[in-house]
C-alpha cells in the first residue's frame, strides 16, 4: 500500500509538470514586523519641544491618534514605553508605569500615540519623534531611510511629514480625535491602511 502511495504522488508531480525546467514557481515572502526602533530616553532630558514630562499622566487635555510605518510591506512597530522615563513597568506587554509620562506617549505596540496634556494645543508627529529621540524628515524614518510618503487619514500628505499634526483643529477651536498617520519608507508605498481605535480611545 505504501509502494503504491508513493508511485501515485510520482505520478501527480510529473503530471503537474514538476520536472519541466521551464516552469516558474511562484515565489511568496511573508511581511516581517519589527519594532523601528528601541524606547528611548528622550523624556527623561527635561522638555523637548516644550512638552514636559510629568509625574503622572495628565487627562485634561485627553486624545489619540494611530502611527503605522512601513518599509516595502514590511512593518516597522512603534516601541511601547516611548515618551515614559525609565524604569518602565508592563503588565502584559503595556507599559502601565515609569517614572515620569511626556504628553505624548504610547504604552504599546499598537501604533496608538497618547496625547495626555494639561491643556489644549496642536502637536505634530516632529514633536513625538523628538521625544522619540529618533529622526523625521522627507528621507528618514528612525534608522530607516529612503523617500517618505506619507499618508493622513487615506489622504496623500505633502509636505514636511514633520508638521503632520497628530490632532486637527476645526474652525471652531475644537480638536478631533482619532487622526490615522501612515508612512511608507521606500521606493515600494504599502497601501493606506484604515485603523479601528478600540473601544474608549
Amino acid at each position: 500500500m505504501r509502494a503504491a502511495c508513493l508511485l501515485l504522488v510520482t505520478f501527480a508531480l510529473s503530471a503537474c509538470g514538476s520536472n519541466d525546467p521551464d516552469r516558474t514557481i511562484p515565489q511568496t515572502t511573508t511581511p516581517t514586523v519589527t519594532t523601528l526602533a528601541p524606547t528611548g530616553d528622550a523624556a527623561m532630558a527635561g522638555p523637548v519641544d516644550g512638552i514636559s514630562c510629568e509625574a503622572s499622566e495628565q487627562v485634561a487635555f485627553h486624545l489619540h491618534a494611530h502611527l503605522a510605518i512601513y518599509e516595502g510591506d514590511n512593518q516597522k512597530l512603534l516601541a511601547a514605553g516611548i515618551g515614559i522615563g525609565a524604569p518602565l513597568g508592563f503588565m502584559n506587554d503595556f507599559v502601565v508605569g515609569g517614572s515620569c509620562f511626556s504628553w505624548l506617549h504610547t504604552h504599546d505596540q499598537t501604533g496608538l500615540v497618547h496625547i495626555e496634556s494639561p491643556m489644549a494645543r496642536g502637536f505634530t508627529l516632529g514633536e513625538f519623534f523628538d521625544i522619540w529621540g529618533q529622526p523625521l524628515s522627507a528621507s528618514a524614518v528612525g534608522p530607516i531611510s529612503g523617500e517618505v510618503t506619507a499618508f493622513v487619514d487615506g489622504q496623500p500628505f505633502t509636505d514636511d511629514p514633520r508638521t503632520i499634526p497628530l490632532v486637527t483643529q476645526g474652525a471652531d477651536g475644537s480638536y478631533a480625535a482619532h487622526g490615522v498617520i501612515q508612512l511608507d519608507v521606500g521606493a515600494k508605498v504599502h497601501p493606506f491602511e484604515a485603523y479601528a481605535f478600540p473601544a474608549g480611545y
